[in-house]
């Protein structure tokens, strides 16, 4: 059973950096894609990044490219989101998922964590 634990979130001002982190369990870590989702509030749950199983290949939603990275340690098994000037905007539950895919589009994530909240303020 596939379990995924978020961490990291928290309240920061606009311009602000936070770091989410992701600590997975359930099954061979190694094997598959990575990914971080949001959802604001009265809002569909989007994407915002993927890493593939081996790291070597990272996809990003327009809104935030350039402005954050993911990040995998497969010896840990956690994925990581760093995420730079932050915007008001960016104010949203994120969760990390996987997928059952080394390389997966945005919606072949289906195991999902509880969430963590990050809030931007302006």
């Amino acid at each position: 059973q596939v379990q995924l634990v978020e961490s990291g979130g928290g309240l920061v001002q606009a311009g602000g950096s936070l770091r989410l982190s992701c600590a997975a369990s359930g099954r061979t870590f190694d094997r598959y894609a990575m990914g971080w989702l949001r959802q604001a509030p009265g809002k569909e749950r989007e994407f915002v990044a993927a890493i593939n199983w081996n790291g070597d290949r990272t996809y990003y939603a327009d809104s935030v490219k350039g402005r954050f990275t993911i990040s995998r340690n497969n010896a840990g098994n956690t994925v990581a989101l760093q995420m730079n000037s932050l915007k008001p905007e960016d104010t949203a539950v994120y969760y990390c998922a996987t997928a059952d895919y080394q390389t997966a589009a945005p919606q072949e994530f289906v195991y999902w964590g509880q969430g963590t909240q990050v809030t931007v303020s302006s």
